[in-house]
């Protein structure tokens, strides 16, 4: 193998790489603080003075229902552990997971507070609507950054 052959597969393992993984900038840490906001709506009162966390989980008593559920579990799960692995990872298909699963979880979190706030003797806590905005920054800086991708050399090149 000659010295340029080798050269040539460095070069394409280079490409390689770069094809898979994204760079986020400046978009890592407003996603970074929106999870952050996220984590904290989680905690603070949703449905009838319980938090996140306890909707999740199952322990609220009364009907919680089951959108304000599914929406504390795909916030948990898309704007939470995916976003978290997505950041780290800067693998390009985790951004385009974050950003579908992102917008699924806005979509059920905007069903969730109207859910309750059609409920005669429940309301939205402010906890809800936190989460609601946090995953709706998520998910739009999420699709942003799965957008934003420059278009790459393609491997049909000729070959000497």
């Amino acid at each position: 193998m000659s010295e340029v052959d080798h050269l040539r597969e460095e070069i394409d393992a280079v490409e390689r790489k770069a094809i898979r993984t994204v760079d986020l900038g400046a978009r890592a840490i407003v996603i970074s603080a929106a999870v952050m906001v996220l984590l904290i709506g989680q905690l603070l009162p949703w449905i009838n003075g319980a938090n996140g966390w306890q909707v999740l989980l199952g322990q609220v008593e009364g009907k919680a229902g089951v959108v304000p559920r599914l929406f504390a579990a795909t916030s948990v799960g898309f704007g939470v552990l995916a976003s978290m692995l997505a950041l780290i990872t800067r693998r390009w298909a985790l951004t385009w997971v974050c950003a579908i699963g992102g917008w699924f979880a806005s979509v059920d979190g905007v069903l969730a507070i109207w859910s309750r706030q059609s409920t005669p003797d429940a309301s939205p806590g402010i906890g809800l609507v936190i989460a609601e905005i946090a995953m709706v920054v998520i998910a739009t800086y999420w699709f942003r950054a799965a957008w934003s991708r420059p278009d790459l050399p393609h491997a049909d090149r000729a070959t000497d």
